[in-house]
């Protein structure tokens, strides 16, 4: 049994690594600013908008989001040498002014209820081990009528052998949900979500970025003065193989989910007390 602390911190340690970034470029997510711009489109991202993305990384995500879109971006990862990766790069850009980052966890993020006219996760959601509570804090911090947007992995099928361990856990496969899992959850926390955009072909493009670069890993790792994780890297290029073919034969998809908070509904506990008593002396 993987414990959560254990996939926290592992997760964490990679995504902050150099040798993270040399696998899968600086956006670490299928797609890359590309899919990111599209997701912001789908949410109606506009300037000026307060905008939380969590499980940030190194901001690659929250920066395009600032650029792009013009909007004032806070991100959120469990990393603390991600969140200072991040910080350098948005001062290096000049948008140090639009885009801010914080270490936090996703299933308690410091962060006051109703801060946030949207949020964006991508390729993180299916790591929270504690996904209702997750899900919970995302719709606790968006303001009513806010959007979510999530860009994750989603099982179609049964996964190959193998893909279920702490290394597969990390690369977003081991705990990767049907589409509609993903629906439940949000639903459950309050929010309805009005698209789901499949974008299957930006998975399998990755996985074979991935295990191209595998297979010269200690080369190029050498010519770049990039250390080497721990793990097994026969492991890890097994699991890549595993994960390409279960990709090609639909078992594991990418997906653009996006959900809204419901406007705040003008209840008789929302009113104000002058209206209230003005409405009962009319009734009287």
């Amino acid at each position: 049994m993987i414990s959560q602390a254990a996939v926290k911190s592992c997760c964490a340690d990679l995504y902050a690594s150099d040798w993270a970034r040399l696998l899968l470029g600086d956006s670490l997510h299928p797609g890359g600013a590309a899919l990111t711009r599209r997701l912001g489109h789908l949410m109606g991202l506009e300037p000026a908008m307060r905008v939380l993305d969590v499980a940030a990384g190194r901001g690659a995500s929250a920066i395009c989001l600032a650029r792009e879109f013009g909007c004032d971006v806070v991100g959120i990862d469990y990393s603390t040498a991600s969140v200072a990766a991040a910080r350098l790069e948005a001062q290096a850009v000049g948008l140090d002014g639009r885009a801010a980052f914080a270490a936090g966890d996703a299933e308690r993020l410091p962060c006051a209820g109703g801060r946030f006219d949207a949020l964006i996760c991508e390729c993180a959601f299916c790591t929270f081990t504690d996904k209702p509570a997750a899900a919970a804090e995302l719709a606790r911090v968006l303001q009513p009528g806010g959007a979510v947007g999530i860009a994750d992995l989603v099982r179609r099928g049964r996964l190959p052998a193998g893909l279920d361990d702490l290394l597969a856990w990390i690369a977003c496969i081991a705990d990767a949900r049907p589409p509609q899992q993903y629906a439940t959850h949000l639903a459950a926390a309050g929010l309805e979500v009005t698209t789901m955009e499949d974008h299957d072909q930006a998975l399998i493009d990755l996985a074979r970025t991935v295990r191209l670069r595998l297979m010269g890993a200690r080369l190029v790792a050498r010519l770049k003065g990039v250390e080497l994780p721990g793990s097994n890297l026969a492991r890890a290029r097994e699991m890549a193989r595993a994960a390409e073919r279960a990709v090609v034969d639909g078992s594991l998809g990418y997906m653009l989910i996006v959900a809204r908070k419901p406007p705040a509904q003008m209840t008789r506990e929302h009113v104000p007390n002058a209206a209230i008593n003005e409405r009962s002396s009319s009734q009287a």
